[in-house]
C-alpha cells in the first residue's frame, strides 16, 4: 500500500495519521520476519513436495507486466505440511523452476520421493533435472485437459469412466482401467485415447505410495486453495510497484497460512510415512551437485 493510503487507514480508524518513516519501519519489520520465514534452512526429509505457480501484475519501466509467484509445500516425516519456499519470475520457463528448485536443496530440502504438480513443461524439465522421475501429474488439471479432447456429448460419460479408473485400489488394475477408457472411446475420440496413452503412468504415480496418503498426494488441490488466498490479498492491491512489494504481502499470506497449519493435527499419518522411508530402495532423489548448486 501507499504511504497515502495507509495514512487514510489509519485516520480511518480513529487515529491522527502516520507518516512516510512510521511506514518504511513496519514494511522493514516486516521484510525482515517474511525474509526469515522463506530463507529458512530445512531440516530432516521431506517425502512430499507439491509446486504451484500464480500469476500476478507488476509494474516494470513504466509498463504494467504480468509476473508468475511459484509456491512450494511439503510434508516432513512427522507428517506435518509446512509452506517451504516462494519465487518471484517472469515466466514459467525451466530455468526459473530449475533455480527455485535448486535453492530449496541449499537450504537442506532432501529426502523427497514424491513431485506434485500440472504438466507444464518447463516445470517437468527443472523437476527431472533437479529431482529424479518420480512425479505425480495433478489428477484434476489431468482430467480437465482429457475432457478437452472429447465432445461434450461424451464428457459426462467419459468422466465417470475415468473416474472409475482413479478408484482402483492398485496401479495395475488402474492402468488396465484407464486403457479400457482410452480403447473404448478411441473411434469416437482418438485424441482422448492418445492422451491416456502418453500420460497414464504419470497420473498413476500415487498409487506407488502408501493408500493411506493417496488422497493427499493425487493433486495439487490442497496447494491451489492456497493460492486463491494468495489471490484474493493480491487483488486488493491489483498493480504491485515492484517485485519487494509482492513478496512482502505474499509472503506475509504464506507465514500467516503456514503459522495456521502448525497448529491443526498431522497433515499425513506417520506410520505410512515411516514404512515408506524405510522400505524405499531408490536412491536419493536429490540430483544436484555442489558446483551446480
Amino acid at each position: 500500500m501507499s504511504t497515502r493510503r495507509v495514512d487514510d487507514l489509519v485516520q480511518a480508524m480513529g487515529l491522527s495519521g502516520i507518516g512516510k518513516s512510521t511506514v518504511s519501519k513496519l514494511c522493514k519489520d516486516i521484510d525482515e520476519r517474511v525474509g526469515g520465514f522463506l530463507d529458512r534452512p530445512l531440516t530432516g526429509d521431506w517425502p512430499y513436495l507439491w509446486l504451484d505457480a500464480t500469476y500476478l501484475k507488476q509494474r516494470e519501466g513504466g509498463r504494467i507486466v504480468s509476473v508468475v509467484a511459484i509456491i512450494a509445500v511439503a510434508v516432513n516425516t512427522d507428517g506435518k505440511r509446512e509452506i517451504v519456499g516462494l519465487h518471484i519470475g517472469p515466466s514459467e520457463a525451466e530455468t526459473f523452476w530449475s533455480t527455485f528448485l535448486k535453492s530449496l536443496v541449499r537450504r537442506g530440502l532432501s529426502g523427497v520421493k514424491l513431485v506434485i504438480s500440472d504438466a507444464h513443461e518447463g516445470l517437468k524439465a527443472a523437476i527431472r533435472r533437479v529431482f529424479s522421475d518420480s512425479w505425480q501429474r495433478c489428477r484434476v488439471h489431468w482430467m480437465r485437459n482429457a475432457l478437452s479432447y472429447t465432445p461434450k456429448a461424451q464428457q459426462s460419460m467419459a468422466a465417470a469412466a475415468l473416474r472409475q479408473a482413479f478408484i482402483r485400489p492398485d496401479r495395475a488394475g488402474a492402468a488396465q482401467a484407464l486403457r479400457h477408457v482410452a480403447d473404448q472411446l478411441r473411434g469416437k475420440c482418438p485424441k482422448l485415447g492418445g492422451f491416456i496413452d502418453d500420460s497414464e503412468t504419470d497420473v498413476l504415480a500415487h498409487l506407488d505410495f502408501p493408500g493411506q496418503h493417496r488422497t493427499r498426494i493425487h493433486s495439487t488441490n490442497s496447494l491451489e486453495r492456497l493460492n486463491k488466498e494468495v489471490k484474493r490479498r493480491a487483488d486488493v492491491v491489483g498493480i504491485f510497484p515492484n517485485e519487494g512489494s509482492i513478496i512482502r504481502l505474499i509472503g506475509a499470506v504464506l507465514l500467516e497460512a503456514n503459522d495456521e497449519w502448525q497448529t491443526q493435527n498431522r497433515y499425513m499419518q506417520t506410520e505410512p510415512m515411516a514404512e515408506l522411508m524405510a522400505a524405499s530402495t531408490k536412491p536419493e532423489t536429490v540430483r544436484i551437485s555442489t558446483a551446480a548448486a
